[in-house]
């Protein structure tokens, strides 16, 4: 066989368009080779997808490859996660035919920003078509019985990933698995559970996960690992589908010119030099692209006139790569990939010293955003788009390129990549009819030393080939000499143009390399001016310094090493040299077997596999907007505030809605029904009317006939604001008391006599930052309405029934006139709980205004605006201890930031007081709670809903009485922790505390943590610029709603005369395992496997007033719902069983029903306490079901000179009860661990000065990626630990986890400690939350940092909410 990929299994494509033609077998067909020509002469788009040949006659060049493959060809398992490349839900693998080299190449890239016209020529090979679910790719395999999926909206984009490696590499490392999963974001399984999965591919990979577990006595009854991969099938390249031989034999279609004209765009794509001059020199203003990546922005209605689009990837010049003795010459169009791959081939031709320049590219190449960018990204697009933060143009700067430039009428020229080519912002000097045909890079001479840098970890990009300050630093010497003869320093980021620091060569030339000069040159850094544009100023000139020294050292090290006369470098600063490395990831998951004679139908207590994991694997699992639209379906965009208060003086919506094929505008005027969210005290409005209260808030929609039109036409809508004042951050309205009534006060003993009893008084502040919830689907529903004026709604939602009651109000219907149906919800987090409802709402308006089904899907930059994030929340503290730690007083002011509506904050302030004391006992207390109104998007619930902050808030006050007090975290920690007998500070009894115990006395010997101190203490004293940092913390945490009434759940059973079992519950599965458990109760209650059982889709018509799911409660309330309707159904069933006890359950059922006994039941269970927020009396309802508990350590190393850091390795041993999935289990507590990495260390949100949220999407919001996990990630359950009112003794595990990743916020904070240390600082000081690089590198005070100096006019660029 070939080595193609891309034939589907028992799949027929189908194109619903007038104009597209599919010819069915095409790829085995080699006569249909001369229809090519006649093809490109009809302009025609002509490509393979899965093996099927695709002719479109009358193709919209504005569509995306995604946009085509999801609607033209309803091939919906690629996603549209974030429509800027950022996410790689969408990855597809791209085949092309080298006919020069005969070879074939397969690349993946994000089908989000290619343009469909750039795939001419090509096979597209989508998830459909690697395998199916009647038979699988081992690919698809692997990951579904490794559990490596939860929600499962970034699946398809992760085996597409690792298809393309395949196909290029049988047999890849695993760390370049993990490189090319780099670009594929996840936000629920914390990556672990991939990375095994699809590390069985690797060399030896099918022996197994590498094991980092330390066995201990008791252990034997434990398993090791929930994946075992002995009995994978193996991986055959062979049996790969052949590529079409057609693209094989013929390169008539990359031979000819094509075009394709749309009513928008106009792709032209030449096949020589002359001709794409011509076409430059009679159209000027056309874009030209290579790679694509920026192209999609340029279709996204941001030019609504007609444009030009020229594609360059198939001028033979521009893609010519040339060796010389002295330098290397790209062509533009050549790739990053391509590039490396030259790169490495010549370096390892060339000495160290001539290939430095080709070897620091590599190493930026690296981090160059991921595998699907490097692979369409050319060179010569990265140079044209003049980034001041580009990551490449410095070095190739200071390397000396050239840059050589072509037009029709004006010929050739040679220019110097150097200042004078970036003229201004983002411009450069070519004329307008100019091209960039290639770029020159010199090899490195003798004497000649230069370096790259940038901070890897960094939290905001703009796009992911750019970094916060950049550096290409070069200096040459006189022979044999440490003689400077000359220097180039060239920095991006300090401006709107890269900067070359010309003035420096004079202080430096003739100078000897030593620490004269270099304070010399650190002196003229410091003045060197920064830009306040983007803030962190303070950072970024800390950067520059860094950056040089860093440099410096390694020069003068060397040098040294070369001449052996001169300055030598210091012992102290040798740690400078030295880059952090990452380990090929290890880990292990422990769990205890079940018990001996267990049925084996029996799946309570087994790592069962997600119910949907081969739906989910081959992209056939449909989640909202993949539903097949229906006839006449409209798409409607949205109209989002833009000022954050402000009167509308009025909307203009004429230019919209004269666009043809846009239907109407939608705004209150249109809503028939209530405007105003039914049954809330607030005025909480679907449309905004007379004024807005946030920036992002609803305001109106567009209805159109197509996604793109309709986004267009939103862009068209004018609104007049008329200000008004408003408050942005959380210290100003602290500062304005700007708060929502009533105050939360909870107060216990004697705290002012506890005060003067202490030995020491600790008093600070702390502050943590939100979360954007960024779900990788984003909010998105279906409204079509139906007979007898019902609707039928779609939703991704998390709330069925709550969205049901508010579309019903909106509308002005019944509630039974709504029916509301939940697929598969690509992640929610809390996210899709309010919000959710909005957007359908105004769907429901906008269908019951045309009378047509209406679709929406909200665009990410949008969906981040609109939904609102993890609450913020700032504290003030005092406590009193003794000399040895032990707490006596705490006093706490808590604030927490609600945003513009108070919602769902006043539960979220009870969670985070209920959980203030985390685990640890405190004689008297004060505690005072605020919820801050503030002109931000309404702030949200999500995963842990304000706990989080509070054990943070705990937490680093229990380090801070340890650095006090001069005594070890570990013990200040366990002389604090609650004990048996002890209440809770909300007065709840804790009758299985001696569980917290247990798992952080487990956690210190599995994570061997006593050793590991001492070897960091050690690490730490020889490392003056690298530190490691260690920490452990405890987890009490129970699940629970503080609203009695939510407390319930319900559930419809049938069993149907084929013994086969339908369930139906009120639950929404979000990727928890929530369909899985449901399975697994009934599984065992009707004694059945679970291959019987089905799980419906959540309906409001088959199952009423539901529940919202969250708060970890969905398994306890509906979980045992069904256990009730299983048992009432298994008692009507008892005396058929009693009366054949040796027949079969398909007799049972079927004489049942012939004895005419109902085989339906419905189920409904609500929780036996009082479960409830009672201010004026705590001790009068619990707040949680039970108790959770567990502990988790963390080491890190730092970067002190950038802020750079690696999560080198993280222990967590947790208390779940008795595990009723291991797999589950283990995976909520991995995810939720990540994600609180997240929240605490590269997640930032930043607002402008005007409310507006900057850091929105991927390229500015930094999700942890596959390469964050920590090299070592084990993780055990804790054995023998039953939790009687839990379901089968289990506990709920959804949130309590991410508690637990405080440890790395600590952990770093350790490291800065040792780093301060260095430099004489001692005592405690405050991390804010999240430990960005700005805050490690500008904590480790040193001599760089001192120097320098910030305005305070410089500090506010951005609001702190």
């Amino acid at each position: 066989m070939g080595v193609y990929g891309t034939v589907p299994r028992n799949l027929t494509t189908t194109v619903k368009t007038k104009y597209t033609h599919v010819e069915e077998g095409s790829s085995n067909n080699c006569a249909s080779i001369k229809m090519s020509a006649e093809d490109s002469q009809r302009n025609s788009l002509v490509f393979f997808v899965n093996g099927r040949k695709i002719v479109d006659k009358d193709i919209d060049p504005s569509l995306t490859l995604l946009a085509y493959l999801r609607r033209n060809l309803h091939l919906t398992g690629s996603k549209l996660g974030c429509g800027e490349g950022g996410c790689g839900a969408c990855t597809v693998m791209l085949s092309r035919y080298d006919h020069q080299n005969y070879k074939i190449r397969h690349y993946a890239v994000n089908a989000c920003y290619t343009p469909v016209c750039a795939v001419h020529g090509l096979a597209v090979t989508t998830v459909e078509g690697v395998g199916s679910s009647n038979k699988l790719h081992p690919i698809q395999e692997r990951l579904a019985n490794a559990h490596g999926l939860q929600c499962g909206f970034c699946t398809p984009g992760m085996v597409m990933s690792m298809y393309t490696l395949l196909r290029n590499y049988p047999q890849p490392t695993r760390k370049g698995i993990e490189e090319a999963l780099v670009g594929n974001l996840c936000r629920c399984t914390g990556y672990r559970p991939i990375l095994e999965g699809l590390s069985t591919f690797a060399e030896n990979g099918c022996c197994g996960y590498p094991s980092s577990s330390k066995k201990l006595e008791g252990d034997e009854d434990m398993i090791c690992g929930i994946f075992t991969p002995k009995d994978i099938v193996p991986y055959d390249p062979s049996q790969e589908p052949i590529f079409p031989p057609e693209l094989q034999l013929s390169e008539e279609l990359h031979s000819s010119t094509v075009r394709f004209n749309g009513k928008s765009v106009t792709w032209i794509r030449p096949v020589t030099l002359t001709e794409l001059l011509k076409l430059k020199s009679d159209i000027p203003d056309a874009k030209l692209v290579v790679g694509n990546a920026e192209v999609k922005f340029e279709m996204m209605g941001k030019h609504t006139q007609h444009h030009t689009m020229i594609s360059a990837t198939h001028i033979p010049e521009m893609n010519h790569i040339e060796v010389t003795d002295d330098a290397m010459m790209f062509g533009a169009s050549v790739t990053i990939t391509s590039m490396g791959e030259a790169l490495r081939k010549r370096i390892d031709e060339l000495t160290r010293d001539s290939g430095q320049v080709y070897a620091a590219l590599l190493e930026l190449f690296d981090s160059f955003g991921d595998v699907q960018l490097r692979n369409v990204s050319g060179i010569g697009s990265h140079i044209m788009t003049a980034s001041p933060l580009s990551d490449l143009i410095p070095l190739l700067m200071a390397a000396g390129s050239s840059v050589n430039i072509a037009s029709y009428k004006g010929g050739n020229r040679t220019i110097p990549l150097d200042t004078e080519f970036i003229t201004g912002y983002r411009t450069t000097c070519l004329n307008s009819d100019e091209v960039l045909i290639a770029v020159t890079i010199p090899q490195s001479k003798k004497g000649e030393y230069l370096s790259a840098y940038r901070v890897k970890k960094q939290v905001h990009r703009r796009d992911k080939s750019v970094a916060i300050v950049n550096a290409g630093l070069k200096v040459i010497f006189e022979e044999n000499e440490h003689v400077v003869k000359d220097m180039t320093l060239c920095f991006g980021g300090t401006g709107p143009n890269i900067v070359m620091v010309t003035h420096v060569k004079e202080k430096v030339m003739g100078r000897t390399w030593d620490r004269n000069l270099l304070k010399d040159v650190l002196h003229v850094l410091n003045n060197l001016p920064i830009s306040s544009q983007g803030g962190m100023v303070e950072y970024r000139k800390a950067l520059l310094q860094s950056f040089f020294f860093k440099f410096f050292t390694r020069v003068l090290s060397q040098l040294h090493e070369k001449v052996h006369t001169g300055e030598n470098i210091r012992t102290s600063d040798v740690s400078a040299l030295i880059d952090i490395k990452r380990e090929v990831a290890t880990g292990s998951q422990l769990y205890q077997e079940v018990p001996d004679g267990q049925s084996a139908i029996d799946p309570i207590g087994r790592p069962v596999m997600n119910e949907s994991s081969i739906q989910i694997v081959t992209g056939e699992a449909v989640f909202t907007d993949d539903v097949s639209p229906i006839p006449g379906e409209l798409y409607l965009a949205f109209v989002l505030s833009k000022r954050p208060h402000s009167k509308i003086v009025y909307v203009d919506t004429t230019a919209a809605v004269a666009l043809d094929g846009v239907h109407c505008y939608v705004g209150v005027s249109d809503v028939p029904g209530q405007n105003v969210y039914k049954g809330t005290d607030e005025k909480v409005e679907i449309f905004a009317s007379d004024k807005v209260i946030c920036v992002g808030q609803l305001i109106g929609g567009i209805v159109a006939d197509s996604y793109e039109l309709a986004q267009k036409a939103a862009k068209l809508v004018e609104v007049q604001y008329e200000d008004l004042e408003c408050i942005l951050s959380l210290e100003d309205a602290i500062r304005r008391e700007s708060f929502y009534e009533p105050v939360c006060r909870l107060q216990d003993g004697n705290v002012e006599e506890q005060f003067q009893q202490s030995d020491h008084i600790i008093e600070g502040e702390i502050y943590i930052g939100g979360q954007s919830h960024f779900y990788m689907e984003t909010q998105c529903c279906v409204v079509r309405p139906q007979e007898h004026g019902d609707v039928m709604v779609i939703s991704s939602t998390q709330q069925p029934t709550q969205l049901q009651t508010q579309v019903a109000s909106a509308l002005g219907i019944h509630m039974h006139n709504v029916k509301v149906y939940v697929k598969h919800v690509g992640g929610g987090f809390g996210g899709k709980d309010e919000r959710s409802i909005d957007i359908a709402a105004a769907c429901a308006v906008a269908a019951k205004k045309l009378g047509r089904p209406v679709r929406t899907l909200m665009e990410r930059d949008k969906d981040m605006q609109f939904v609102g994030t993890r609450h913020s929340a700032f504290a003030t503290y005092k406590v009193g201890c003794n000399k040895e730690g032990k707490l006596k007083a705490m006093d706490v002011d808590l604030y927490v930031n609600a945003g513009c509506y108070l919602e769902v904050s006043h539960m979220i302030l009870h969670q985070a007081m209920n959980c203030l004391h985390s685990a640890y006992k405190i004689p008297a207390y004060k505690e005072c709670g605020r919820v801050c109104r503030t002109n931000i998007a309404s702030f949200q619930p999500m995963r842990g809903a304000g706990t989080p902050n509070a054990s943070v808030i705990m937490e680093s006050i229990m380090d801070n009485v340890a650095r006090k007090c001069g005594v070890s975290s570990e013990k200040v920690r366990e002389l604090n922790m609650y004990q048996e007998g002890d209440v809770d500070n909300f007065f709840q009894d804790m009758p299985d505390v001696m569980y917290l115990r247990r798992c952080w006395t487990e956690c210190l010997q599995r994570s061997d943590y006593h050793q590991r101190r001492s070897d960091i203490d050690k690490f730490n004293r020889s490392n003056k610029w690298k530190k490691r940092g260690l920490a452990i913390v405890p987890l009490k945490r129970g699940p629970g709603l503080p609203a009695n009434f939510l407390n319930q759940g319900a559930a419809l059973v049938h069993i149907y005369i084929d013994g086969s079992v339908m369930l139906t519950h009120g639950g929404v599965e979000l990727g928890q395992g929530l369909h899985t458990r449901i399975m697994q109760t009934a599984s065992r209650v009707l004694r059945i496997s679970s291959e019987r059982i089905r799980v419906n889709e959540t309906s409001t018509d088959k199952v009423p007033n539901t529940t919202m799911t969250g708060g970890s409660v969905a398994n306890e309330l509906f979980g045992h719902a069904i256990k009730n309707a299983c048992e009432v159904l298994m008692e009507r069933l008892k005396p058929f069983i009693n009366k054949n006890p040796k027949g079969s359950w398909e007799e049972w059922v079927t004489a049942a029903y012939m004895d005419r006994v109902s085989l339906s039941a419905t189920g409904f269970y609500r929780h036996p306490e009082f479960v409830d927020c009672n201010w004026d009396n705590p001790r009068a309802c619990r707040s949680v079901y039970h108790f959770v508990y567990g502990a988790g350590c963390s080491e890190v190393e730092i970067d002190c000179l950038t802020g750079d850091h690696e999560l080198k390795r993280a222990d967590i041993v947790m208390d779940v009860g008795e595990s009723q999935n291991p797999a589950l289990d283990i995976g909520q507590i991995e995810g939720a661990f990540i994600q609180g990495y997240g929240l605490h260390v590269t997640e930032e949100l930043r607002y402008s000065m005007q409310g507006e949220l900057l850091s929105r999407g991927p390229g500015m919001y930094r999700l942890p990626q596959i390469d964050d996990i920590p090299s070592v990630f084990n993780i055990a359950l804790l054995k023998g630990a039953p939790c009687k009112e839990g379901i089968y003794s289990s506990k709920a595990i959804g949130e309590a986890p991410l508690h637990l990743s405080s440890s790395i916020l600590l952990a770093i904070k350790d490291a800065i400690s040792s780093a301060r240390s260095d430099h004489g600082l001692s005592g405690h000081f405050e991390l804010y939350s999240p430990a960005t690089p700005e805050r490690i590198r500008l904590s480790c005070v040193d001599e760089f940092t001192e120097t320098v100096k910030v305005s305070e006019v410089e500090k506010d660029f951005f609001v702190r909410t």
